[in-house]
């Protein structure tokens, strides 16, 4: 299990998605064995560190980690879309040909179902949305290229950069409490 969590960007001089990642590490999940990774908000740095976590620690599943800016919820990302990165990285660059993998199909779904999960969640105080539109920048960017590289087995959770789910004291048991949800409907999957 290989939760990571991005660097510093714009306003957030501490990511809150690290900070959650490290949280997760703290805390665990069950059996797994928990392994976090910073990732520089850099399209190069972070194709490197992606594809070097699916060829060296070949995680059972990848989670990865990014701030919402100005949401209050938490947000299961179910799509990585390929291309029209245009938005230039805390380094001022795009991506080359503004696509994360050339050749790559241009739409990659999670083999985890996010609308189930989030269903699952619809309960006050839990505040988690399903979406299909992860913003075209790093965050996205990273989680395609998880998918990309890891047969599909990753998830994307955008969490929020404020309101009380910002809080780590609640937010870090929910994402817990969401990535076995995940876990154990990848179990199911692979014993069906």
């Amino acid at each position: 299990m290989c939760p990571s969590g991005f660097g510093p960007f714009r306003q957030f001089l501490e990511n809150p998605s690290w900070k959650a990642a490290q949280g997760l590490k703290l805390v665990g999940l069950g059996e797994q064995i928990v392994y976090i990774k910073e990732v520089p908000v850099s399209y190069v740095k972070t194709q490197q560190i992606i594809a070097d976590i699916w060829k060296t620690l070949n995680p059972k599943f990848a989670v990865h980690l990014g701030v919402a800016r100005g949401s209050t919820v938490v947000i299961l990302e179910q799509t990585g879309k390929n291309s029209r990165y245009m938005d230039k990285d805390v380094c001022g660059f795009c991506p080359e040909n503004h696509c994360c993998v050339q050749g790559g199909p241009e739409k990659l779904d999670s083999v985890i179902n996010m609308r189930a999960v989030s269903k699952q969640f619809k309960q006050p105080g839990m505040d988690v949305l399903y979406s299909r539109d992860a913003g075209r920048y790093l965050c996205e960017f990273a989680y395609y290229c998880s998918l990309y590289h890891g047969q599909r087995k990753a998830a994307l959770i955008h969490v929020p950069s404020s309101g009380s789910l910002a809080s780590a004291d609640r937010l870090v048991p929910l994402l817990q409490t969401l990535i076995k949800a995940m876990l154990n409907q990848l179990k199911d999957s692979e014993t069906a």
